[in-house]
């Protein structure tokens, strides 16, 4: 049997703290780009295309990796189609972490025991889509079925957050709420950030002329998302360059925006840089966590972005230098005493070991303050995870990891929490069998159960 009840337990002890302490742990996801309107709606997935290969860009990567035409990935083919290519893919994936999520997914909410190759795709495709068509794959069912007690979705600062307030009257069993992610307000470089501008005025009801009236109308949004139940910023910082700037300079350069005038490089880094100040400053003040996704690497390939647009699978990893920008931007915030609680996300594991380096020199007051984030993207793998736990562990104090999230656009994903809590218990299995940990269950057993649930419940204040 493929996936039995030990798969990736290899030691005693692993198998002990997964089933013992991990596997009944409830899933807080504090990161996922859920739709509140899709959770609020509460709708049914027409069939398991739709549930599955929609939206994923995992998926469709490894689906043009085998040579499968892009009609049967994004285009206009019959979702059945669609689904019988992934059928004829994921056999040839064995080694990728998406062939065991799979049959992970397919085993968990459906009961599904078969292997996924064409063989068997009419059989998967018809249990499957029986099960979807009843009352217990509504969207909402699907996230309370899957133990989950709180989701934090994706929202821009200007949100009315209508569907968080309706889901937080009415759904009882779990809770959506919202996080703040000011990426239109940070990119002045693009081309509709002075209609981004004029609609975040319209929402907060002052004129919006210069910086300090930006930063404003952010902080005021900050305390909006506060009262509805938002505990967390997150920011994507492609790239991250440090350029301090003075109050006279922000204000010529937020004119030049607005009246649509081509910035230089500088001039954007000088803004984002002090909006970013300015946002510590809330984040601290209303005892948030901000996190920092940093070295993405977007949309590479310009004829398929020409053609379908962002987050479609042409993303790729950055190398840039980090260490010395992003010191300069904590240190900035550390001398007023505005550094939040933050986690450190890269999508290029080089930078691991000097974030863990550097995040210990910012510690102060609470037990974890910086984190080095789960392993995010390309590094969310066995080995990803594995490589992330072993240089918090070396360079921090594990036991107080904030755990895995989903990063995900699909409500079948909650699966990745459990394959996550079996690679961090195989980790610290492998320790007590070479004597790096003692055989203490009530150690162990607490540092598992801390790190799957009880450290997203506290660290985040929900």
């Amino acid at each position: 049997m493929f996936l039995n009840d030990d798969f990736l337990l290899s030691t005693p002890w692993a198998k002990k703290l997964f089933h013992d302490h991990a596997s009944k742990m409830p899933i807080i996801d504090y990161h996922c780009h859920l739709d509140p309107k899709e959770i609020y709606d509460n709708g049914q997935f027409k069939n398991l295309t739709e549930a599955w290969l929609g939206g994923d860009h995992y998926k469709w990567r490894l689906l043009r990796a085998n040579g499968v035409p892009e009609e049967k990935i994004t285009g206009s083919a019959s979702d059945w189609d669609k689904f019988y290519a992934w059928c004829q893919t994921v056999p040839n994936t064995v080694g990728n972490p998406l062939y065991t999520w799979t049959h992970l997914e397919l085993k968990r909410f459906f009961g599904v025991d078969l292997l996924v190759n064409p063989e068997n795709a009419k059989a998967i495709w018809d249990a499957v889509n029986e099960k979807l068509a009843s009352k217990d794959f509504k969207k909402r069912n699907i996230i309370a079925n899957s133990n989950v007690k709180v989701v934090c979705t994706t929202d821009d600062p200007a949100d009315d957050l209508h569907y968080h307030q309706l889901l937080a009257d009415e759904e009882t069993r779990f809770k959506v709420l919202p996080s703040y992610r000011p990426d239109k307000a940070m990119n002045i470089d693009k081309p509709d950030f002075a209609n981004y501008v004029k609609h975040l005025s319209e929402v907060v009801e002052q004129p919006i002329t210069n910086f300090a009236e930006m930063a404003a109308a952010l902080g005021d949004r900050v305390d909006y998302f506060h009262q509805n139940g938002g505990r967390l910023s997150d920011h994507a910082l492609d790239v991250l360059v440090y350029e301090a700037a003075d109050v006279d300079t922000l204000d010529a350069i937020f004119t030049k925006a607005l009246a649509g005038e081509k910035l230089t490089q500088k001039e954007i880094h000088q803004y984002r840089t002090e909006i970013l100040v300015a946002l510590f400053h809330f984040y601290k003040e209303h005892d948030w966590t901000m996190q920092l996704h940093i070295h993405a690497y977007r949309n590479t390939n310009t004829p398929a972005f020409e053609k379908l647009g962002a987050d479609t699978g042409y993303d790729g990893i950055n190398d840039l230098s980090l260490t010395i920008q992003l010191q300069q931007l904590l240190d900035r915030a550390e001398m007023t005493d505005d550094l939040p609680q933050t986690i450190l996300y890269s999508l290029n594991p080089n930078d691991f070991p000097a974030l863990v380096a550097l995040m210990g020199c910012y510690q102060k007051d609470v037990a974890g303050k910086m984190q080095l984030g789960s392993g995010w993207w390309y590094n969310d793998t066995r080995a990803g995870m594995r490589n992330q736990l072993t240089l918090f562990a070396d360079g921090s104090v594990l036991k107080h990891f904030v755990g895995m999230l989903t990063d995900s656009r699909s409500f079948l994903s909650y699966t990745r929490h459990e394959y996550f809590r079996r690679v961090l218990c195989e980790f610290i299995g492998e320790m007590v069998e070479r004597g790096e940990a003692p055989e203490d269950e009530k150690l162990l057993g607490d540092l598992v159960e801390a790190i799957s649930y009880n450290n997203a419940e506290h660290y985040f204040k929900f």
